[in-house]
């Protein structure tokens, strides 16, 4: 059967897709938090994957052997019946589920590899029993993979998944589709579409509003197989926050827009990535390249709420205010609400003194916002974002999208110094007075430190963030070549530490993200 009658993904080069996946892992920070915390694998999280399928019986379901995985973590659910036990008569095999499944929750190569429950589902079924149901039953799956698409955008579609997702609290992870644009599913405001960072992919924006997806990219050949890491990292990271790693408020932590804020805060930037103040996102990869390490860490920065809330009339100035409180952490993330009125604009202000005590040193600010789109809303609330310099009241970044549900700033190169960091409620006409949005926050300074002894060269820096590599050089005389120390470094004390043997040349160093 096809979905919706268009022809879904299919996995090409499946041997390519297995051979890639431990340095996928790597990419992605899978790796470096097995290395550093104890048994994050998506324990205690139900999960579901819906397959798209053109045969009778459907052909949507995973071989528990080929991830080694036992029976009895999966249901199985068709127009034929349910099944929990494998083979059965309600679907035959398909061999794209089982390597979507391979980098979902798989043994020996997926994100999740220990999660409670599997329930996987004939697609057609899935939106025509579950989605879209007069009153849908909750499966209790907290997070949902799809890597299929309709072939199109559907709006009608989106807004059955969005009004799902809002009502159960439910994680859709969608494959954004192998080239021309973003489609349904990936398209519904409330999920996170998916890009193959390096691979085929497809480019934003929407073709309805001009909206930014995908939301984020993960290293695959096609986006089946990217948007599985994403949904393994979404319930790890959702089992960090239940077993109460970002603090005691496990409810707001385990919320969607929450879940969202974070996986994407935490992407590591292309070379060539950029936004724009109308345009949050990358066309082609979204808020980066995902990084489940990097989202973990600022999880663990804890929930920090907002210094003080203003009001001003609607498209008035809203410059920082002369309070002195201070967000105590650098790295973090809040879940709040903010109000606006027919005549004024709501305005909840973080204020952050960036600094580490070293002169001229430069830091990165890297902060997302996201809310949903309400139940059965046909439109979203106006929420911007902004980073002022709260000595001068002079803009450092803005992004006010006033189509998309997600804000995002990124500034290199931010000087130190004291910052007010501003989500704007617009007044005026808009779906309700409030609004529950999440905000993850990151501002850092990477130090690299270099010292001899005797032939050896040591070279160290942290851990976190993740994603910087070393460049080295034999001197600094123009033009200047960089190469990529090909040195895997140990991590001890939370810092990555390389040793070299320099007898040969003089060297200098630097890193470079990515």
């Amino acid at each position: 059967m096809k979905l919706r009658g268009v022809p879904f993904f299919l996995a090409l080069v499946l041997l390519g897709q297995m051979a890639a996946r431990a340095s996928s892992l790597d990419i992605v920070g899978v790796t470096l938090l097995r290395e550093v915390t104890t048994n994050l694998n998506g324990a205690g999280i139900r999960v579901a994957q819906p397959e798209a399928s053109s045969l009778f019986p459907p052909d949507f379901e995973i071989n528990p052997d080929a991830v080694g995985q036992p029976t009895n973590l999966f249901t199985y659910y068709s127009m034929w019946g349910t099944a929990t036990n494998y083979p059965n008569s309600v679907g035959t095999n398909s061999s794209h589920a089982d390597s979507v499944a391979a980098n979902f929750y798989g043994r020996s190569g997926g994100v999740a590899t220990n999660v409670a429950h599997v329930d996987n589902y004939d697609a057609d079924y899935f939106y025509d029993f579950v989605v879209t149901t007069t009153s849908p039953e909750n499966t209790n799956d907290s997070v949902v993979n799809q890597s299929f698409t309709w072939g199109t955008l559907n709006k009608i579609v989106d807004a059955n998944y969005d009004n799902y997702a809002a009502l159960y609290n439910t994680l859709f992870v969608s494959a954004a589709d192998n080239g021309g644009g973003v489609h349904t599913p990936a398209t519904c405001y409330n999920g996170i579409g998916v890009g193959a960072y390096g691979g085929s992919s497809s480019i934003g924006p929407t073709e309805d509003n001009g909206r930014s997806k995908p939301d984020i990219t993960a290293p695959a050949s096609y986006t089946s197989f990217s948007s599985p890491y994403v949904a393994g990292a979404a319930a790890v990271l959702l089992q960090a926050g239940l077993r109460g790693d970002g603090g005691s408020d496990t409810n707001s932590i385990a919320d969607i827009r929450t879940m969202k804020a974070l996986l994407l805060n935490g992407a590591v930037k292309p070379a060539n990535w950029t936004n724009g103040a109308a345009s949050p996102l990358d066309a082609r990869y979204g808020a980066g390249v995902l990084n489940i390490f990097n989202s973990y860490k600022q999880l663990t920065g804890g929930k920090h709420g907002y210094i003080v809330s203003t009001s001003v009339i609607t498209n008035s100035p809203h410059p920082p205010t002369t309070d002195t409180g201070t967000v105590s952490v650098l790295s973090g993330w809040d879940f709040n609400t903010n109000t606006s009125s027919t005549t004024s604009d709501g305005v909840n202000h973080y204020y952050f003194d960036v600094t580490n005590g070293v002169s001229n040193a430069a830091f990165t600010a890297t902060a997302t916002l996201v809310w949903n789109r309400q139940l059965n809303e046909t439109n979203i609330n106006n929420l911007d974002l902004f980073l002022y310099n709260a000595a001068n009241s002079n803009l450092v970044a803005v992004c006010t999208s006033a189509v998309d549900n997600v804000q995002h700033l990124f500034v290199p190169e931010l000087p130190q110094g004291r910052y007010d960091l501003q989500v704007l409620k617009k007044g005026g006409s808009y779906v309700s007075s409030n609004e529950t949005y999440a905000l993850a926050f990151e501002f850092f300074s990477m130090p690299l430190n270099v010292a001899s002894s005797g032939t050896n060269t040591m070279l160290a820096w942290p851990i976190y963030p993740d994603g910087f590599v070393v460049k080295t050089t034999t001197n600094l005389v123009s033009p200047i070549i960089w190469n990529t120390l090909n040195a895997t470094p140990a991590v001890t004390n939370n810092q990555n530490q390389v040793t070299l043997d320099t007898t040969n040349a003089s060297r200098f160093f630097r890193l470079q993200r990515p």
